[in-house]
Protein backbone atom coordinates (compact mmCIF):
# COMPACT_ATOMS: atom_id res chain seq x y z
CA UNK A 1 0.00 0.00 0.00
CA UNK A 2 1.41 3.11 -1.02
CA UNK A 3 2.00 5.73 2.03
CA UNK A 4 1.08 9.50 1.86
CA UNK A 5 4.14 10.87 2.42
CA UNK A 6 8.06 10.75 1.77
CA UNK A 7 11.02 11.37 2.66
CA UNK A 8 12.99 13.94 0.66
CA UNK A 9 16.88 15.88 0.48
CA UNK A 10 15.23 19.27 0.96
CA UNK A 11 17.35 22.84 1.59
CA UNK A 12 16.44 25.20 4.40
CA UNK A 13 15.21 28.57 3.25
CA UNK A 14 15.56 27.11 -0.33
CA UNK A 15 18.36 27.92 -1.72
CA UNK A 16 21.83 27.82 0.30
CA UNK A 17 25.45 26.46 1.07
CA UNK A 18 25.50 22.35 1.02
CA UNK A 19 25.44 22.09 5.09
CA UNK A 20 21.47 23.35 4.25
CA UNK A 21 20.51 20.24 3.31
CA UNK A 22 18.29 18.20 6.12
CA UNK A 23 15.45 15.19 5.27
CA UNK A 24 12.30 17.25 4.81
CA UNK A 25 9.87 14.41 6.88
CA UNK A 26 6.49 15.74 5.73
CA UNK A 27 6.82 15.65 2.04
CA UNK A 28 3.30 14.53 0.00
CA UNK A 29 4.37 12.21 -2.22
CA UNK A 30 3.90 13.27 -5.88
CA UNK A 31 0.33 12.77 -7.69
CA UNK A 32 0.78 11.71 -10.80
CA UNK A 33 -0.13 13.12 -14.37
CA UNK A 34 -0.97 10.93 -17.65
CA UNK A 35 1.43 8.56 -19.01
CA UNK A 36 4.08 8.61 -15.79
CA UNK A 37 4.89 6.17 -13.30
CA UNK A 38 5.51 6.51 -9.57
CA UNK A 39 9.02 5.16 -8.65
CA UNK A 40 10.21 4.45 -5.17
CA UNK A 41 14.05 5.27 -5.41
CA UNK A 42 16.68 3.18 -4.50
CA UNK A 43 19.67 5.34 -5.48
CA UNK A 44 20.03 9.29 -7.38
CA UNK A 45 22.73 10.64 -8.99
CA UNK A 46 24.74 14.09 -8.77
CA UNK A 47 25.37 16.69 -11.11
CA UNK A 48 27.59 19.73 -10.80
CA UNK A 49 23.49 21.55 -11.94
CA UNK A 50 22.47 20.13 -9.12
CA UNK A 51 25.04 22.11 -6.76
CA UNK A 52 23.92 25.56 -9.36
CA UNK A 53 20.47 24.87 -8.32
CA UNK A 54 20.94 24.56 -4.71
CA UNK A 55 22.82 27.78 -4.73
CA UNK A 56 19.70 29.25 -6.72
CA UNK A 57 21.92 29.81 -9.57
CA UNK A 58 20.12 27.41 -12.04
CA UNK A 59 17.42 28.16 -14.60
CA UNK A 60 15.20 25.66 -13.59
CA UNK A 61 12.60 24.32 -16.30
CA UNK A 62 9.04 25.22 -15.12
CA UNK A 63 7.74 21.37 -15.32
CA UNK A 64 10.47 20.88 -12.64
CA UNK A 65 9.52 20.62 -9.24
CA UNK A 66 11.65 21.89 -6.11
CA UNK A 67 13.33 19.05 -5.28
CA UNK A 68 16.78 18.27 -6.83
CA UNK A 69 17.52 15.36 -8.65
CA UNK A 70 17.44 14.18 -12.49
CA UNK A 71 18.58 11.13 -12.50
CA UNK A 72 17.51 8.06 -10.45
CA UNK A 73 17.22 3.86 -10.09
CA UNK A 74 14.25 2.08 -8.23
CA UNK A 75 11.23 0.04 -8.45
CA UNK A 76 7.67 0.95 -10.15
CA UNK A 77 4.85 1.19 -7.56
CA UNK A 78 2.08 2.85 -9.55
CA UNK A 79 1.16 3.12 -13.34
CA UNK A 80 -1.58 5.78 -15.33
CA UNK A 81 -3.53 4.08 -16.95
CA UNK A 82 -2.17 5.09 -20.34
CA UNK A 83 1.47 3.61 -19.80
CA UNK A 84 1.67 -0.06 -21.57
CA UNK A 85 5.50 -0.42 -21.58
CA UNK A 86 5.73 -0.75 -17.96
CA UNK A 87 4.21 -2.21 -15.10
CA UNK A 88 3.98 -2.24 -10.90
CA UNK A 89 7.18 -3.80 -9.72
CA UNK A 90 9.84 -3.24 -13.05
CA UNK A 91 13.03 -1.89 -11.96
CA UNK A 92 14.12 0.98 -13.51
CA UNK A 93 16.63 3.69 -14.21
CA UNK A 94 15.68 6.97 -16.15
CA UNK A 95 16.05 10.78 -16.51
CA UNK A 96 13.62 13.48 -14.82
CA UNK A 97 13.37 17.31 -14.94
CA UNK A 98 14.07 17.06 -10.83
CA UNK A 99 12.82 15.49 -7.70
CA UNK A 100 15.17 12.52 -7.81
CA UNK A 101 16.51 13.48 -4.44
CA UNK A 102 13.11 11.77 -2.59
CA UNK A 103 11.76 8.65 -1.90
CA UNK A 104 9.34 9.01 -4.55
CA UNK A 105 9.62 10.34 -7.53
CA UNK A 106 6.60 11.10 -10.44
CA UNK A 107 8.49 10.77 -13.92
CA UNK A 108 7.07 10.17 -17.41
CA UNK A 109 7.25 6.41 -18.65
CA UNK A 110 9.04 7.50 -21.72
CA UNK A 111 12.14 8.52 -19.50
CA UNK A 112 12.43 5.01 -18.08
CA UNK A 113 14.35 2.21 -19.19
CA UNK A 114 13.99 -1.33 -17.86
CA UNK A 115 17.40 -1.95 -15.67
CA UNK A 116 19.42 -4.96 -16.87
CA UNK A 117 19.81 -7.44 -13.94
CA UNK A 118 23.96 -7.01 -13.99
CA UNK A 119 23.70 -3.63 -12.97
CA UNK A 120 23.40 -2.15 -9.42
CA UNK A 121 21.37 0.69 -7.91
CA UNK A 122 24.12 2.57 -7.99
CA UNK A 123 25.15 2.03 -11.08
CA UNK A 124 22.06 2.77 -12.86
CA UNK A 125 21.17 5.80 -11.37
CA UNK A 126 24.81 7.00 -12.48
CA UNK A 127 23.96 6.30 -16.23
CA UNK A 128 21.07 8.92 -17.26
CA UNK A 129 22.06 12.06 -17.39
CA UNK A 130 25.88 11.76 -18.06
CA UNK A 131 25.37 9.13 -20.89
CA UNK A 132 22.60 10.67 -22.57
CA UNK A 133 24.57 14.49 -22.87
CA UNK A 134 27.34 12.63 -24.27
CA UNK A 135 26.00 10.99 -26.68
CA UNK A 136 23.63 14.40 -27.28
CA UNK A 137 26.67 16.23 -27.68
CA UNK A 138 27.93 13.74 -29.85
CA UNK A 139 25.79 12.28 -32.02
CA UNK A 140 23.21 14.37 -32.76
CA UNK A 141 24.76 18.00 -31.93
CA UNK A 142 27.85 17.18 -33.38
CA UNK A 143 27.03 14.29 -35.53
CA UNK A 144 30.13 12.45 -35.01
CA UNK A 145 31.26 9.87 -38.00
CA UNK A 146 33.56 6.90 -37.40
CA UNK A 147 37.17 7.54 -38.27
CA UNK A 148 36.69 11.60 -36.74
CA UNK A 149 39.15 13.46 -34.23
CA UNK A 150 38.02 14.67 -30.89
CA UNK A 151 39.02 16.95 -28.32
CA UNK A 152 36.91 16.35 -25.19
CA UNK A 153 37.60 18.83 -21.96
CA UNK A 154 36.91 18.14 -18.82
CA UNK A 155 37.70 14.39 -19.57
CA UNK A 156 37.74 13.41 -16.42
CA UNK A 157 34.26 14.35 -15.64
CA UNK A 158 30.90 11.66 -15.56
CA UNK A 159 30.21 13.20 -19.64
CA UNK A 160 33.74 13.20 -20.57
CA UNK A 161 34.30 9.99 -19.37
CA UNK A 162 31.14 8.43 -21.33
CA UNK A 163 31.97 10.25 -24.83
CA UNK A 164 35.58 8.88 -24.51
CA UNK A 165 34.60 5.61 -24.58
CA UNK A 166 31.34 6.07 -26.53
CA UNK A 167 33.92 7.14 -29.51
CA UNK A 168 36.12 4.46 -28.60
CA UNK A 169 33.69 1.89 -28.90
CA UNK A 170 32.24 3.26 -32.35
CA UNK A 171 35.29 4.46 -34.03
CA UNK A 172 38.37 2.26 -32.37
CA UNK A 173 40.96 4.37 -34.82
CA UNK A 174 39.78 7.84 -33.68
CA UNK A 175 42.03 10.03 -32.10
CA UNK A 176 40.95 11.35 -28.83
CA UNK A 177 42.37 14.33 -27.29
CA UNK A 178 41.30 14.51 -22.66
CA UNK A 179 41.93 17.65 -21.47
CA UNK A 180 42.10 17.96 -17.30
CA UNK A 181 43.75 19.54 -14.51
CA UNK A 182 46.36 17.04 -12.82
CA UNK A 183 48.65 13.64 -13.99
CA UNK A 184 46.38 10.94 -12.42
CA UNK A 185 42.89 12.22 -13.81
CA UNK A 186 45.07 12.56 -17.53
CA UNK A 187 46.44 8.99 -16.77
CA UNK A 188 43.07 7.79 -16.11
CA UNK A 189 41.65 9.43 -19.61
CA UNK A 190 44.10 7.49 -21.29
CA UNK A 191 45.11 4.67 -19.34
CA UNK A 192 41.61 3.47 -18.50
CA UNK A 193 39.23 5.01 -20.75
CA UNK A 194 41.10 4.93 -24.50
CA UNK A 195 42.39 8.74 -25.08
CA UNK A 196 45.13 8.98 -27.43
CA UNK A 197 46.42 12.06 -25.80
CA UNK A 198 46.05 13.40 -22.01
CA UNK A 199 46.77 17.65 -21.81
CA UNK A 200 46.89 19.45 -18.52
CA UNK A 201 45.04 22.67 -19.34
CA UNK A 202 46.70 24.79 -16.63
CA UNK A 203 50.16 24.07 -17.47
CA UNK A 204 50.02 23.53 -21.36
CA UNK A 205 48.38 25.25 -24.53
CA UNK A 206 46.29 22.37 -25.84
CA UNK A 207 45.48 23.95 -28.58
CA UNK A 208 49.29 23.92 -29.39
CA UNK A 209 49.49 20.54 -28.42
CA UNK A 210 46.60 19.54 -30.56
CA UNK A 211 48.02 21.13 -33.83
CA UNK A 212 51.37 19.07 -33.13
CA UNK A 213 50.13 15.91 -32.69
CA UNK A 214 47.77 16.39 -35.62
CA UNK A 215 50.36 18.22 -38.33
CA UNK A 216 48.58 21.16 -37.86
CA UNK A 217 45.05 19.59 -39.03
CA UNK A 218 43.54 20.25 -35.93
CA UNK A 219 40.42 17.62 -34.51
CA UNK A 220 36.85 17.35 -35.95
CA UNK A 221 34.96 17.31 -33.30
CA UNK A 222 35.25 19.33 -29.64
CA UNK A 223 32.80 19.35 -26.61
CA UNK A 224 33.76 21.77 -24.43
CA UNK A 225 32.60 22.61 -21.05
CA UNK A 226 35.05 25.65 -20.07
CA UNK A 227 34.01 28.53 -22.13
CA UNK A 228 35.62 31.56 -22.13
CA UNK A 229 38.74 29.97 -21.27
CA UNK A 230 39.06 28.03 -24.01
CA UNK A 231 37.38 29.62 -26.78
CA UNK A 232 40.19 31.13 -28.67
CA UNK A 233 42.21 28.01 -27.78
CA UNK A 234 38.99 26.03 -29.16
CA UNK A 235 39.05 28.07 -32.53
CA UNK A 236 42.79 27.93 -32.93
CA UNK A 237 42.93 24.08 -32.88
CA UNK A 238 39.89 23.16 -34.79
CA UNK A 239 39.96 21.63 -38.24
CA UNK A 240 38.00 22.75 -41.40
CA UNK A 241 34.57 22.31 -41.08
CA UNK A 242 34.98 21.28 -36.80
CA UNK A 243 32.00 21.45 -34.68
CA UNK A 244 32.43 22.82 -31.61
CA UNK A 245 29.98 21.52 -28.93
CA UNK A 246 29.70 23.55 -25.90
CA UNK A 247 28.00 22.41 -22.84
CA UNK A 248 28.34 24.70 -19.93
CA UNK A 249 30.45 27.99 -19.10
CA UNK A 250 32.58 27.11 -16.07
CA UNK A 251 34.72 29.64 -16.44
CA UNK A 252 32.26 32.05 -18.13
CA UNK A 253 30.00 33.63 -20.67
CA UNK A 254 31.48 36.31 -21.43
CA UNK A 255 35.06 36.41 -24.33
CA UNK A 256 38.15 38.70 -23.52
CA UNK A 257 38.62 41.66 -25.76
CA UNK A 258 40.87 40.40 -28.74
CA UNK A 259 39.89 37.21 -29.31
CA UNK A 260 40.23 36.27 -33.03
CA UNK A 261 36.84 35.12 -34.62
CA UNK A 262 38.53 34.89 -38.50
CA UNK A 263 38.80 30.94 -37.83
CA UNK A 264 35.23 30.77 -37.75
CA UNK A 265 34.77 31.84 -41.08
CA UNK A 266 38.23 30.73 -42.96
CA UNK A 267 37.53 26.95 -41.41
CA UNK A 268 33.78 26.83 -41.47
CA UNK A 269 33.48 25.83 -37.98
CA UNK A 270 30.34 25.18 -36.51
CA UNK A 271 29.80 26.30 -33.00
CA UNK A 272 26.64 25.31 -31.23
CA UNK A 273 25.36 24.98 -27.38
CA UNK A 274 23.15 22.52 -26.13
CA UNK A 275 21.23 22.01 -22.86
CA UNK A 276 19.45 18.88 -22.14
CA UNK A 277 17.04 19.52 -18.99
CA UNK A 278 15.36 22.24 -20.45
CA UNK A 279 14.45 20.51 -23.74
CA UNK A 280 10.61 19.03 -24.23
CA UNK A 281 9.90 15.62 -23.52
CA UNK A 282 9.88 14.65 -27.20
CA UNK A 283 13.45 15.19 -27.62
CA UNK A 284 14.53 13.52 -24.53
CA UNK A 285 12.66 10.92 -25.74
CA UNK A 286 14.39 10.58 -28.73
CA UNK A 287 17.68 10.71 -26.69
CA UNK A 288 16.55 8.51 -24.10
CA UNK A 289 16.02 5.99 -27.46
CA UNK A 290 19.58 6.98 -28.29
CA UNK A 291 21.11 5.69 -24.98
CA UNK A 292 19.35 2.65 -25.75
CA UNK A 293 20.46 1.84 -28.95
CA UNK A 294 24.00 3.28 -28.43
CA UNK A 295 25.49 2.28 -25.03
CA UNK A 296 23.28 -0.23 -22.56
CA UNK A 297 24.08 -3.24 -24.35
CA UNK A 298 27.79 -2.09 -24.19
CA UNK A 299 27.16 -1.20 -20.39
CA UNK A 300 25.30 -4.80 -19.27
CA UNK A 301 28.23 -6.55 -20.96
CA UNK A 302 31.15 -4.25 -19.39
CA UNK A 303 32.31 -3.61 -22.19
CA UNK A 304 31.11 0.12 -21.57
CA UNK A 305 31.75 1.09 -17.58
CA UNK A 306 29.97 3.54 -15.42
CA UNK A 307 33.02 4.61 -13.21
CA UNK A 308 31.52 5.58 -9.49
CA UNK A 309 33.75 7.85 -7.47
CA UNK A 310 31.83 7.59 -4.17
CA UNK A 311 28.53 6.65 -2.95
CA UNK A 312 26.90 8.10 0.00
CA UNK A 313 24.20 7.51 2.03
CA UNK A 314 21.38 9.85 1.14
CA UNK A 315 21.61 11.32 4.68
CA UNK A 316 25.21 12.70 3.77
CA UNK A 317 23.93 14.49 0.71
CA UNK A 318 25.95 17.56 2.19
CA UNK A 319 29.21 15.82 1.92
CA UNK A 320 27.98 14.26 -1.35
CA UNK A 321 27.83 17.95 -2.47
CA UNK A 322 31.13 19.10 -0.98
CA UNK A 323 33.09 16.27 -2.60
CA UNK A 324 31.67 17.32 -6.30
CA UNK A 325 33.17 20.89 -5.36
CA UNK A 326 36.36 19.97 -4.40
CA UNK A 327 36.87 18.88 -8.22
CA UNK A 328 38.68 15.72 -7.32
CA UNK A 329 36.09 13.04 -8.70
CA UNK A 330 36.83 11.22 -11.58
CA UNK A 331 33.24 9.48 -12.11
CA UNK A 332 30.09 9.93 -10.36
CA UNK A 333 28.76 10.68 -7.09
CA UNK A 334 25.74 8.83 -5.72
CA UNK A 335 23.65 8.92 -3.22
CA UNK A 336 21.65 5.61 -1.57
CA UNK A 337 18.18 5.69 0.02
CA UNK A 338 18.45 4.14 2.81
Amino acid sequence: MLIDTRLESDIKNGTGPAEAFFINEDTPVPELESGQVLVKVKAFGLNRMDLLQREGRYPVPPQAPKILGVEFSGIIEKVTPEVKDFKVGDEVFGLAYGGAYAEYIAVAAVMCILKPTELSWEIAAGIPEVWITAIQALFVVAEFKTGQSALIHAAASGVGIAAIQLIRHISPNSIIFATASTAAKLDFCISTLGATYGINYRETDFSREVLSKTEGKGVDIIIDFAGQSHFQKNLNCAAADAKIVLLALLSGGVVKEGVDIAPILFKRLRIEGSTLRSRNLEYQQILRDKLVDLALEGIRKGQLKVYIEKVFSWKDTTEAHKLIESNNTQGKVICLID
